[in-house]
């Protein structure tokens, strides 16, 4: 029986954002390693935002049981 050191499927723990003003206004949001990226106004909205598109990008994958926004 051969046994593997990883498992390839498992979920990722933690999602991290890259957090920058826009010069529009506002805040862009880059996840670092996925292709998500949100825009919005407040800091607020942000993390609702943020959260709701690993949702949508992970669906119907397990979700990182953590964001993180790092502002730049």
């Amino acid at each position: 029986m051969k046994v593997l050191a990883a498992e390839t499927n498992m979920a990722e723990t933690e999602i991290i954002f890259s957090v920058q003003e826009s010069p529009e206004g506002g805040y862009e949001a880059r996840a670092l390693g996925h292709p998500i990226f949100t825009q919005v106004e407040s800091m607020d909205e942000l993390r609702e935002m943020a959260r709701d598109a690993v949702r949508c990008h992970f669906d119907p994958e397990p979700l990182p049981k953590v964001v993180c926004l790092r502002i730049l």
